[in-house]
This record gives C-alpha cells, sequence and structure tokens, in this order.
C-alpha cells in the first residue's frame, strides 16, 4: 500500500490540491488525508472510492495494481450520453487499442 500514498500526494499536487481542499471533498479530516499520504492509515472502501472519483482514475490505479507505463487511466463520463453515443464511444476506444497492440 506504499503506492497508495504517493499516487495520492502525486494526484492531489497535480491538481494543485491542498490537504484541507481533499479531505473537503471527501469528508474526512486533513490529519487523515495527511496519514494516507503518508501510509499511515488506509482509507476506508468508501473513501477509496471517493478519491478515486475525485482524481478520474481507478481504485486499482490508487492501490497500485494497475502499473500501466504507472499512469493513471483516466476515466471518461459518458453518463450524460445516450445508448447509441455510450457505444459509438465504446467502440471507438476497442478500435483505437486494436490498432496500437
Amino acid at each position: 500500500m506504499v503506492d497508495l500514498g504517493r499516487r495520492l500526494k502525486e494526484l492531489r499536487k497535480k491538481r494543485k490540491l491542498t490537504q484541507q481542499q481533499v479531505a473537503e471533498r471527501i469528508w474526512v479530516s486533513k490529519a487523515m488525508v495527511s496519514a494516507y499520504e503518508l501510509s499511515i492509515r488506509t482509507p476506508s472502501y468508501e473513501v477509496l472510492i471517493k478519491l478515486a472519483k475525485l482524481f478520474g482514475v481507478t481504485t486499482d490505479y490508487l492501490l497500485g495494481l494497475d502499473e500501466v507505463d504507472d499512469k493513471p487511466h483516466q476515466l471518461i463520463d459518458l453518463s450524460n450520453l445516450t445508448d447509441e453515443e455510450q457505444r459509438i464511444i465504446i467502440d471507438l476506444i476497442e478500435n483505437m487499442k486494436k490498432h496500437h497492440n
């Protein structure tokens, strides 16, 4: 879980957020965010999901399970698109993956 603290700190700094700002957005104390970044404490599943949503990454990335070039896979919110638009985007991504393999 050492990766979690490092990744949280990198993501927070990349977004130019303070520990206090992160804490307010995920409903924990600033001290708790600091403890997560220092790998003293591990977030609950609920908080882990909130962190992933806040930074637009997967929980696998935060936990160090997603090691592709050590870069986070960005999440794309398709919820405001129609089913047809979502299908087109997903098909485009799949075709791009095939082209690069």
